[in-house]
Formats: structure tokens, sequence, C-alpha cells
């Protein structure tokens, strides 16, 4: 009998017991598609979705945030919110593989809703006795997300992001990479949709591109997006030229 692997990160596999109609999104969506008809293996550390707009990386993200029991708005598994209902079906659909001997604890930062999660917490206080909470509100866009990252990720857990290099400058995208790398150190798991190259660039991380094809796993340097990007950054007109008059 091989011996049982308790070093198993908080989420290993991704798979769909109830199936949806295939002709109802989100299962128009290829990548939706793909993983409800073959599952998702989640490596330990950090895996990024990339992508264009409507490939469904943030889709795949929210649900599999929201099944491991996640607010679909953001915030951790300790305290949730609504404001308006907008998730897809498609984490009722999911089943999650746990990890044997992984923690429980889970965030989900999601860029547009972030101005809500604050509201939440400005309205249900930690107790007297806990640490005062960051005042979120007070801050700009970009130095909030700085101290989210600064004080909720300081343990092992299931990180989700989605896209959080919206409210970051460049320095602070490669802060974010430090952020990530010591979460991963302590034993954590991160699931990312983004569109950086900054962040996908992390040394380790699996990259997954999401697309018309579904998923594949890939390079940083194959990205479509890292490509166009160095084209761009060579020479801007060659893509300008195409949207301006």
């Amino acid at each position: 009998m091989s011996p049982v692997d308790f070093d198993q990160p908080p989420v290993v596999r991704v798979t769909a017991e109830d199936r949806l109609d295939p002709d109802d999104w989100p299962m128009t969506i290829p990548a939706v598609a793909q993983v409800v008809r073959d599952g998702l293996e989640l490596a330990k550390g950090v895996t990024f979705l990339v992508g264009e707009n409507g490939s469904g990386k943030s889709t795949l993200v929210e649900a599999v945030a929201v099944a491991y029991g996640l607010s679909p708005e953001g915030g951790t598994n300790q305290g949730r919110h609504t404001t308006r209902e907008t998730e897809s079906p498609l984490h009722g659909a999911l089943r999650l593989q746990r990890g044997l001997g992984a923690g429980r604890w889970g965030f989900f930062l999601r860029a547009e809703t972030m101005h809500g999660w604050y509201s939440f917490l400005e309205h249900n206080p930690r107790s007297p006795t806990a640490p005062q909470e960051s005042r979120f509100h007070e801050m700009s866009h970009g130095e909030s997300f700085l101290e989210v990252l600064r004080t909720r990720f300081d343990s092992p857990g299931f990180y989700c992001l989605d896209e959080p290099e919206a409210a970051l400058s460049f320095s602070s995208s490669l802060g974010l990479v430090s952020v990530l790398d010591d979460v991963v150190r302590q034993g954590g798991q991160v699931l990312c949709a983004t569109h950086s190259p900054v962040l996908a660039a992390m040394p380790g991380a699996t990259i997954l591109e999401v697309g018309d094809w579904g998923l594949r796993r890939t390079t940083w340097a194959e990205l479509e997006l890292v490509q166009h990007w160095r084209r761009y950054l060579e020479d801007p007109q060659r893509y300008l030229r195409h949207v301006l008059d």
C-alpha cells in the first residue's frame, strides 16, 4: 500500500457532478464546457488563467471560489455579504476535491466588488479585542488593494483573485508577485484570473491560457498576451493605426 500524501494543496481537483444545459451560458464558453467535461487539476502554488475578456477565466475563478465557500462578492469564508446576485450557476455544479491536511482558510479578491466588501467590514466590525480594521474607504483604490494583500494574505489557505492588476501600478504588481510568493512558501494555493504579463511571469507558476480552444497549459513566452505586448511596446503604431482614424 502506497503511503498517504498529507502534503496536498487546499484544492486538488475540480469536477462537475451536475450537467448544465450545454446550450445555456456559461456552458457556451469553451473553457467552462471543458472543465465540466474533463475536470481541472489544480497544482500546488499559483495557477494563472490568462485570456481575453469573455474567455471564461473570471467565470471559472468565481465558480471555484464560491464552491470553496467564499462569498461571490469577495472576502473570506468567515463572513458573507451580497448586494446583487450576478454569479453564474456554475458553482452549484462544481465539486472540489480537498487536499488532505490542508487548511480551510480562503479569500476571494475581486476587483469590481471590493468597494462593497469594505462597506461590509465597516458595518460588521471586529470584536473590541481584535486588531483595529484598516479604513479601506479612506485609501486610494490601489492603496486599499495593497492593504488587503498585506493584512489578509498572511496565512496558508486558498486564495482566488480576479484581475487584481486592475487597481495596481507596475511596481505594485511586482509587490503582488512578492506577496503570492510568500503565500506559496507558507503552503498556500492561488488561482488567479489576469491580463497582466507582469503577474504571469511569476517563477514556478502554472499558466493556463483560456480562449476559443478552452484551456491549455503554456509558458509565459508563448502567451498571446505577452507576444502582443512585446510587439506593441516595440512599435505602438503597428496597433494604433488600426483603431485611430
